[in-house]
């Protein structure tokens, strides 16, 4: 599939007036993403199979390494280039595609109130409801259209990673909801005409119907500026290490930084989706009041929200050398080590979740006394077999004094692990 990519490359930039590769337009950014990555994959596979190495380091294990790392640092540059660009020209495109969400959401609620009303008639809290849905309606279109080129209405629950935020998500769901609630029962407020009717809506909003509904706002609102204060803090700290995304993808909001399903985030989406869902049935139901959330589902909301932060708490952590030997190949007598040699570096959390593309990994560097030393990218086919998480293999230049050293990594976000003695002999 990579070496089609790679073919129908020249093709591409004909039918595009060059737009594949420079990102003038959406659809060119997107096909230039797509043409940058399946050549370096070619080329990455290519190097793992021994083949495109020039005569002049074939001859040498280390020069032909520096070579290939150097090359696929240069095309993984690109990658990410390119992945830039199609992610703001994804974003710009955003907008629309949400507005149209939007109004299609409000056209399922017309078809939904047209069909149930078939046989009981028409009501005044169902034209509150539809009325309310078009104010809903028009605000995030106002709003997509003002921040169009950050993502549309998606745009603040966007975070500074560019990922999906699933606690802003949440939070930004009951916000909507609860504001369209209000907006019903002023409609009909609006349209009642007797002093008991008025009565009774407002009696609607009073603190003991809604209150599990409030309380689950509350919390929600709270945990989503608490997590934001949270990360903020631990970055900052060098407590955890957060790698910004080309663009956010919907699969954010159920998965770390690396893709992987987060339990934290599903069941605080799961639990928070459904009880969502129950309050949505009980204002169709009693559309003269707020929902009246009962007080066992809220405090199920409450203890997925807790255990949510208490993840937020937990993910992450510094990197950290457990040890440093010298490298040995198969046939090589025990020595110390000496400048020349390939020392391993053992330990744990070297590549950050999210870091695991070339064009991060080859901003690794290991601090080997006064010498900053950029680990070599090692391509096998599918992947690389350094650096990786736990085992980094570098080698310890010339420039490095005789004696004893401390060898400190710099992982790919720049944040860096403790320091680590080891004794280099002449």
């Amino acid at each position: 599939m990579a070496v089609q990519e790679a073919g129908q490359g020249s093709a591409a930039v004909g039918a595009h007036g060059g737009g594949c590769t420079c990102g003038d337009c959406p659809h060119g950014a997107r096909a230039g993403h797509r043409r940058a990555v399946a050549e370096f994959l070619l080329k990455r596979d290519e190097f793992a199979a021994g083949q495109g190495l020039p005569a002049a380091v074939a001859h040498s294990a280390s020069a032909s390494r520096q070579w290939v790392s150097e090359e696929l640092t240069q095309s993984a540059e690109l990658v990410a280039e390119r992945g830039r660009a199609e992610g703001e020209a994804w974003l710009a495109r955003l907008w629309s595609r949400t507005t149209a969400v939007v109004w299609g959401l409000v056209v399922a609620l017309l078809l939904v109130q047209a069909f149930t009303a078939i046989g009981t008639g028409w009501t005044s809290a169902r034209t509150a409801g539809l009325l309310a849905a078009l104010v809903t309606a028009a605000a995030l279109t106002a709003a997509s259209w003002f921040h169009r080129a950050r993502g549309g209405a998606l745009a603040p629950v966007i975070g500074e990673d560019n990922r999906l935020s699933t606690s802003r998500a949440v939070a930004a769901a009951w916000v909507l909801f609860v504001a369209y609630a209000v907006l019903v029962l002023v409609g009909q407020l609006a349209a009642a005409s007797g002093h008991r009717e008025r009565d009774a809506l407002i009696a609607g909003l009073e603190l003991g119907r809604g209150a599990g509904v409030v309380t689950v706002l509350a919390v929600v609102c709270a945990i989503a500026v608490l997590v934001r204060r949270v990360v903020g803090v631990r970055v900052l700290g060098q407590r955890l290490q957060k790698v910004r995304a080309h663009r956010p993808r919907a699969a954010d909001l159920l998965t770390d930084d690396a893709g992987r399903g987060a339990f934290a985030d599903i069941q605080y989406v799961v639990i928070g989706g459904v009880a969502l869902l129950f309050a949505a049935v009980r204002l169709a139901r009693r559309p003269d009041q707020l929902p009246d959330l009962p007080w066992g589902l809220a405090v199920v909301v409450l203890v997925s929200a807790a255990t949510y932060l208490a993840g937020k708490y937990a993910e992450g952590g510094r990197p950290v050398i457990l040890s440093v030997v010298r490298a040995r190949e198969a046939g090589d007598l025990d020595a110390p080590i000496r400048t020349g040699d390939d020392i391993e570096i053992r330990g744990a959390g070297f590549v950050p979740p999210g870091a695991q593309g070339a064009d991060r990994l080859s901003r690794m560097v290991v601090r080997i006394g006064a010498v900053h030393v950029r680990v070599p990218l090692v391509p096998v086919n599918g992947g690389f077999s350094n650096p990786t998480d736990a085992v980094l293999t570098v080698p310890v230049p010339a420039d490095v004094e005789p004696g004893r050293v401390e060898v400190q990594v710099v992982s790919a976000v720049g944040v860096e692990t403790n320091r680590y003695v080891i004794d280099v002999t002449e």
